[in-house]
């Protein structure tokens, strides 16, 4: 059931694919995915989340030196941004959740390394949840990777568990330290269903709010990128919920 939520998620996915552009607003690529929601009768799990100002769209859309939670807007992308797109929506009472970075036009070496590294360290981590028996094992591996590879990553905000509700417990580190230890580790064992969501940044780890209340942006303003899969745990391995149809099962 939570394959379902997975799979509209994708779809929404390919519809930012195919709209990313120069000269595309982020706004736009909001709009056509809130359509799609509605046709499939999914519920937006990000649209009206509480905070100061309630979130007004069902994607977070974070451009170059933005985090994530990102608001759509009408400003127009331009050749060699990166935009990362995360969304999620609930079906018959079960959700999925995903995240990718897009390159706008033709990117720098640099932006590309970011994206290859991020998306890499969740590729690293699916892998090796097929190995490690604790997630404190799969989360110092990802910490190595990002930092073998030159860049940071972002302690602020971590991966979640998710089932009936976008956020569940356990929280869900790309990273360790001794109060996850203490506190926060827990076993992968079949049954266990959980948002992995590594954020990467080019220079410091450190975030901080902008002014719209949502936005988390990088303090140096340097650029961040962010990957995201719904992975179920299941007696075979884990399972990529939010994968296409021929790799997800």
């Amino acid at each position: 059931m939570m394959r379902a939520a997975g799979l509209l998620v994708w779809k929404a996915h390919q519809i930012a694919r195919q709209m990313v552009a120069p000269g595309v607003s982020t706004a736009a690529i909001d709009a056509k995915i809130e359509e799609m929601f509605a046709e499939e009768d999914a519920v937006p799990l990000f649209k009206g989340v509480p905070g100061t100002v309630p979130f007004p769209a069902v994607t977070c859309m974070s451009v170059n030196d933005e985090v994530v939670h990102g608001i759509p807007s009408d400003r127009p992308l331009v050749e060699g941004d990166i935009v990362s797109i995360d969304t999620g929506c609930k079906i018959g009472g079960w959700c999925g959740d995903a995240a990718v970075t897009y390159p706008v036009g033709q990117i720098s070496a640099e932006k590309q390394k970011l994206l290859d590294v991020t998306l890499g360290v969740l590729m690293l981590a699916i892998e090796l949840m097929a190995s490690e028996d604790r997630w404190s094992g799969v989360a110092a591996e990802m910490e190595k990777y990002v930092r073998d590879h030159g860049f940071s990553t972002v302690e602020n905000f971590v991966g979640h568990g998710i089932g009936r509700d976008m956020h569940e417990d356990p929280q869900v580190p790309n990273f360790v330290n001794r109060e996850f230890l203490k506190k926060g580790d827990f076993t992968l064992e079949p049954g266990v269903v959980i948002a992995v969501e590594p954020m990467v940044n080019v220079g410091t780890k450190e975030v901080e709010l902008l002014n719209d209340h949502w936005t988390q942006a990088t303090r140096d303003r340097l650029p961040s990128a962010h990957f995201e899969h719904t992975i179920a745990m299941t007696q075979d391995g884990p399972r990529i919920l939010t994968s296409a149809p021929d790799e997800g099962g």
